[in-house]
């Protein structure tokens, strides 16, 4: 069994549209018919994403960590739980393409590192776009962590720790993680999922504060702000 571990904090707004993106993947018929659970993890919700969450016929745990780290976490061991042999990771507020999951399980390694895109840039100056893409090139190999696009097997998740309950960082220390240990990572440009560039992040030090730096320096192209990218 596959899971799906989508950590939330407030996300009624975009949550629907990235849960229907992961049911499509999930249907795919290279998979062969392979269950998908997906796994939610509401923390500190307010707002109507539990309904939407349940609509969808997820999984559904609650905390009040204020964490994303402990989020996932929270999600991983409910996932482990129900029998998944990967764990496949993304946001609340993205949208993933429909060979997502089969891409991830077919790779052969122990984890899958992938890349973002924004298709809306709201109010973003070009600049930062600009900034954005010159440090993204798609590039196998590439040294980016998202956790909006991160997979790894379960055994792997277990042997490595697991996610710390940080407040953000804790995609980086996982895959730091798998590194120290001598896993196999494939870093691939595709699939790419597509992520929200808004100002009003859910994780201080997240890609929302990743692009806000990067517009304070836009223009400045030298080495990459010391926040997730």
């Amino acid at each position: 069994m596959i899971a799906v571990l989508v950590p939330v904090h407030n996300e009624a707004g975009l949550l629907d549209a990235c849960l229907a993106s992961i049911r499509t993947s999930a249907a795919i018929a290279a998979l062969q018919g392979e269950r998908v659970e997906i796994v939610v993890a509401l923390d500190r919700c307010t707002d109507a994403s539990g309904e939407i969450a349940r609509a969808h016929g997820a999984h559904v745990v609650t905390l009040r960590a204020g964490a994303v780290g402990a989020a996932r976490g929270a999600a991983a061991e409910c996932a482990i739980a129900l029998g998944a042999r990967w764990l496949a990771n993304t946001d609340g507020d993205t949208r993933v393409p429909a060979d997502w999951l089969v891409a991830q399980v077919a790779i052969g390694a122990d984890a899958f590192c992938g890349m973002v895109a924004v298709d809306d840039w709201l109010d973003r100056p070009a600049a930062v776009v600009e900034a954005f893409q010159c440090r993204h090139p798609a590039l196998t190999g590439h040294r980016h962590v998202h956790g909006a696009n991160l997979g790894l097997s379960a055994d792997a998740y277990r042997r490595c720790g697991g996610f710390a309950p940080l407040a953000s960082g804790e995609d980086v220390a996982l895959v730091d993680a798998l590194e120290r240990m001598g896993m196999t990572i494939a870093r691939l440009p595709q699939p790419r999922v597509i992520t929200s560039s808004r100002r009003d992040g859910r994780a201080r030090g997240g890609f929302a504060d990743y692009l806000s730096a990067l517009e304070e320096v836009a223009g400045l192209l030298g080495p990459p702000v010391a926040v997730a990218s």
